[in-house]
């Protein structure tokens, strides 16, 4: 019997071949990348999660398909992906950045100091899907700004180290000056006593106030130099240990300086090189597969 008052429906025979091809796309998608893994072929495992990178990096194609959908598949599972590919770049890593020192927080999750060294600063993260660093934005900018620096002689802190040390001079002075300090406003005292004393005619009073005021402004002063000469002990000992840590500071870049000059020769080299990270190593994998 035909149902006439129903709206043209779609063939059931279409659509369910429709439904067996997508899930069949789907199930080649995971058996290929399940392939990938047993083989340890971490290059085709790359173009599988992130196809639209690979082909725009490796393939250089201008209009790189995207196997967006099927990659939704395994969105739950990236850690697990980072974890597992995360062996061969690092070890791949060690060798091109042998400065870099790699720490797994969490499965799939990686930061890295610069250098093994006491005080090393931790510099970034790595992201392993991607191959690419993430750097702390402070600390690369401290490195990169060293690297500027050169050109005038001076290193990161040279400016505030300076300006520290001239205050500890200033504070040490001020210290050192008291007992002057001291006598100078004693004698302003017996100015000001002796001014005060003193008997003017009418229209000389202003001319004496004025006088008077002078006095006792020096003598103002002199007690604010006394009360910074109070707390200036403190004031320097903080500025020593500022200045210390200034100083530990440029030693420690000095030695990430020296280690990114003797492996790429420039900073610029260095960052180029982070620019193609994931070219470079995705042909060095394929490299390694011929």
């Amino acid at each position: 019997m035909t149902v006439e008052n129903q709206f043209s429906l779609s063939d059931h025979d279409e659509a369910t071949k429709t439904l067996t091809e997508a899930v069949t796309g789907k199930i080649q998608y995971l058996q290929t990348l399940e392939k990938a893994v047993n083989e340890q072929d971490d290059r085709q495992v790359y173009e599988l999660i992130d196809s639209k990178k690979y082909a725009d990096e490796i393939l250089k194609a201008r209009h790189g398909a995207q196997d967006f959908e099927n990659e939704k598949l395994v969105e739950d599972i990236r850690l697990q992906i980072s974890a597992f590919l995360s062996k061969k770049l690092i070890n791949y890593l060690n060798e091109m950045y042998p400065f870099f020192y790699f720490e797994e927080t969490a499965p799939g999750n990686f930061q890295f100091y610069f250098g093994n060294w006491w005080g090393r600063r931790l510099f970034g993260t790595l992201d392993v899907l991607n191959v690419e660093f993430h750097f702390d934005k402070r600390e690369y900018e401290k490195l990169s700004k060293a690297f500027e620096l050169e050109f005038e002689n001076k290193r990161l802190n040279s400016d505030a180290i300076e300006r520290l040390s001239k205050e500890n001079e200033r504070l040490q002075n001020l210290i050192d000056s008291q007992d002057q300090r001291d006598q100078e406003k004693e004698k302003l005292r017996a100015q000001i006593k002796e001014i005060s004393q003193e008997k003017v005619m009418p229209w000389e009073s202003s001319k004496q106030k004025e006088s008077k005021q002078k006095l006792v402004d020096q003598v103002s002063h002199l007690t604010e130099l006394d009360e910074q000469a109070n707390s200036a002990y403190r004031t320097i000992r903080d500025n020593e240990e500022t200045i210390l840590a200034l100083s530990k500071e440029d030693t420690l870049i000095g030695y990430e300086k020296q280690s990114i000059v003797s492996k790429f020769g420039t900073f610029e080299n260095f960052e180029a090189k982070n620019k193609t990270l994931y070219r470079d190593y995705i042909a060095n994998l394929i490299a390694s597969k011929e």
